[in-house]
């Protein structure tokens, strides 16, 4: 069995991710999706105390009708800022500088997108996750379509016969016609461990660099990956 993992390039998504991202053989960055205003492509929440702020890189254009790949900041001075704002988060964090010198490395790319790319992996070197898998980018496989019929040739042209995917995807998607094509869906069942946040009450919403942050190389304890059947996801969801 080959499982694939799709996803458009994300700022330091949150541990949720991460537990898909280990799971994978094949993992697909979705690069030449258009931006979504409001998705986590250039934003993601930190925690400082008890609140919660919003990380973001300011887009030209407000990243309008462009693929992400495209995408470029306005500001010049977005790095030092986001450098500031998890130095704040992570004050109290005995592992606060494993989470900085990540941040600072992906952020030696010079176009926005690779930064992403970049962040991501960076990160998973350090939780010791998916040094197996095959990477690849849409853009490089040229497959045209949308939704899930473009999700299903992507999966099927990388040899993929499982394709994980997060609750989101329950909208669109034709489980049906992935299980004809020889191709099983399962959804991700966040495990959401709680770590040892510091002050505030705990969420997992945020950065998976809290989580190093505070665990350190620790981290990758708190991953616990699990998934459910299709079938079982859309039961469960049913009223």
């Amino acid at each position: 069995m080959t499982t694939v993992v799709i996803t458009q390039p994300m700022l330091f998504p949150w541990p949720g991710f991460f537990e898909q991202l280990a799971l994978a053989d094949v993992y697909v960055y979705l690069d030449d999706a258009q931006f979504s205003k409001g998705s986590f492509t250039n934003r993601v929440q930190v925690k400082i105390g008890d609140q919660i702020k919003w990380m973001t890189i300011p887009l030209a254009g407000g990243g309008t009708y462009k693929p992400i790949m495209d995408l470029e900041a306005t500001a010049a001075d977005w790095r030092a800022t986001h450098q500031l704002l998890l130095k704040q988060s992570l004050a109290a964090a005995s592992h606060a500088q494993d989470a900085i010198d990540i941040l600072d490395k992906a952020y030696e790319q010079d176009r926005l997108c690779e930064a992403l790319i970049q962040g991501i992996e960076l990160t998973a070197n350090h939780l010791g996750i998916g040094k197996s898998r095959k990477i690849t980018h849409s853009s490089k496989l040229n497959i045209a379509g949308s939704s899930w019929k473009r999700v299903l040739d992507i999966v099927l042209s990388v040899g993929g016969t499982r394709y994980l995917t997060g609750h989101g995807a329950a909208r669109y998607m034709d489980h049906e016609a992935f299980e004809a094509s020889g191709v099983t869906i399962e959804y991700m069942d966040y495990s959401l461990t709680p770590w040892p946040q510091g002050g505030g009450a705990f969420t997992p919403y945020v950065s998976v660099l809290d989580l190093i942050g505070h665990a350190g190389r620790d981290a990758h304890r708190y991953l616990k990956p699990r998934t459910t059947h299709w079938r079982e996801f859309l039961a469960k969801q049913a009223p």
